[in-house]
C-alpha cells in the first residue's frame, strides 16, 4: 500500500517498492504489473474504454475519451436505425405501388437490421404468397402470428398461406389445410369484426370449397351481407361475384347497372361490367366499351381496387373472345408494362 500526500492509506494503487519483484530489476513498471480483477492497469493511459484510470491527472482525459466513444457508438446505432427505417419506408412504397419484386428485395435487406420483426415477416409472407412460395409464406406468417397472436391482419394472411398449401397438397392432405385456412379467416374476423378483407377471403373459401371441406354458398351469402353492411360498394361486388359463381350473370350485371345509372363514369362499375362479360361470355361488346372507357379515367386509390393493369387484362380476354387477336396482344403487353409482377389469379375473386 502507499500513502497519499494527506497521509491516508491509498489501497487502490500498490506501492512501487512492493512491485519491484514484478517490475524487473530496473524498477520500471511493466503493463502486466497492475492486475485488479479482470481490469488491466498500466502506468500510462488506460487500456480500452472500461479500463481503470492510472493517475488522478489522467481521470478527466479518460472520462472525455469514454464520453466520445459512447457518443460515437450512439451515432453509429442511430445511423443504422435511420437507414433501416428509410429502407423499410421504401419497401412499403414499392409494395403499395405493386412493384412486388423490388419490394421483396428491399424487405429482405431490412430483415438484416430487424430480424424476427413481425411487420417484416408479414410483408415478406404476403410477397411469398404472391410469388406462390407457400412454404416461405407459412414459415414467416406463423412466426409473425406467434409474436402477435391477436393481430387480425396476420391471422388473415396465415389463412391465405394455409389456403395456398391446400391447393398444392396431395389429395389426402387437402382437407387438413383447408380446415386450417378457414379457421384462421374466422379467427381474423373474430378479432376484428369490421375487417372487409378477411370476410372477402372467407366468402371465397365458402363459395368455392367443397362442402366436405367446409364450403357453403349459404354462408358465403351471409358474408356478402356483412361486407355490404361495412362497405356498400364492396357488398355489390361480393353479390355480383356470387351471382357469377352461381351461374347468374344477369344478376351480376344488374348490381353495376344501378351504379352506372347514377354515375355513367363510375370506374369500378365500368370495370366490373367488363369483368362480368369476360367471365360469363355475355355482352362482350358492351364489356369492351366499358373497359376502354376505364382507360380514359383515373383508377380509384386503394390496395384492392382495380387499376389499368387489371383493365388491360380483362380487355385482352374480351378482345380474344371477339376475334381481335392483335388488339388483345397489345393489351397483354400493356399489363406487363404497367405491372411487371401482375398475376391475375391473385386478385380474380374480386377483380
Amino acid at each position: 500500500m502507499s500513502r497519499s500526500r494527506h497521509g491516508k492509506v491509498n489501497s487502490r494503487w500498490p506501492d512501487r517498492s512492493a512491485l519491484a519483484s514484478r517490475s524487473g530489476h530496473d524498477g520500471v513498471l511493466r503493463p502486466s504489473a497492475f492486475i485488479k480483477g479482470s481490469q488491466v492497469h498500466t502506468a500510462g493511459r488506460p487500456w480500452g474504454l472500461g479500463a481503470a484510470r492510472s493517475t488522478a491527472a489522467d481521470a478527466p482525459v479518460a472520462r472525455h475519451r469514454r464520453r466520445w466513444h459512447l457518443l460515437l457508438l450512439a451515432s453509429l446505432i442511430a445511423s443504422s436505425a435511420g437507414r433501416a427505417l428509410a429502407d423499410f419506408a421504401r419497401a412499403l412504397d414499392c409494395y403499395h405501388h405493386r412493384r412486388f419484386s423490388e419490394a421483396r428485395a428491399l424487405f429482405r435487406g431490412v430483415e438484416n437490421a430487424r430480424p424476427g420483426d413481425p411487420e417484416v415477416d408479414f410483408h415478406l409472407g404476403r410477397l411469398a404468397l404472391w410469388f406462390d412460395d407457400a412454404d416461405e409464406a407459412r414459415h414467416r406468417l406463423e412466426r409473425a402470428v406467434a409474436a402477435r397472436p391477436a393481430d387480425a391482419r396476420l391471422r388473415h394472411a396465415l389463412g391465405d398461406a394455409f389456403g395456398l398449401l391446400a391447393q398444392r397438397a396431395p389429395l389426402v392432405s387437402k382437407p387438413r389445410w383447408a380446415r386450417r385456412c378457414r379457421e384462421e379467416y374466422e379467427r381474423a374476423i373474430a378479432l376484428d369484426p369490421r375487417t372487409v378483407e378477411a370476410r372477402w377471403s372467407l366468402l371465397g373459401f365458402l363459395a368455392i370449397a367443397p362442402r366436405l371441406a367446409g364450403g357453403s354458398l349459404e354462408r358465403a351469402r351471409e358474408q356478402a351481407a356483412e361486407i355490404a353492411r361495412l362497405d356498400p360498394l364492396e357488398g355489390r361486388i361480393a353479390r355480383g361475384t356470387l351471382a357469377l359463381i352461381e351461374g347468374a350473370p344477369a344478376a351480376a350485371f344488374a348490381e353495376y347497372d344501378e351504379l352506372l345509372r347514377r354515375d355513367p363514369d363510375h370506374f369500378v362499375a365500368l370495370y366490373q361490367i367488363g369483368r362480368c362479360a369476360a367471365l360469363s361470355g355475355r355482352e362482350v361488346r358492351r364489356g369492351i366499351e366499358a373497359l376502354r372507357r376505364c382507360l380514359e379515367l383515373s383508377p380509384p386509390a386503394g390496395e384492392n381496387r382495380p387499376g389499368h393493369a387489371h383493365v388491360h387484362h380483362r380487355l385482352s380476354e374480351l378482345l380474344e373472345r371477339d376475334g381481335q387477336a392483335a388488339a388483345a396482344a397489345v393489351s397483354r403487353d400493356a399489363v406487363l408494362r404497367l405491372e411487371p409482377d401482375f398475376r391475375p389469379g391473385k386478385t380474380a375473386l374480386r377483380n
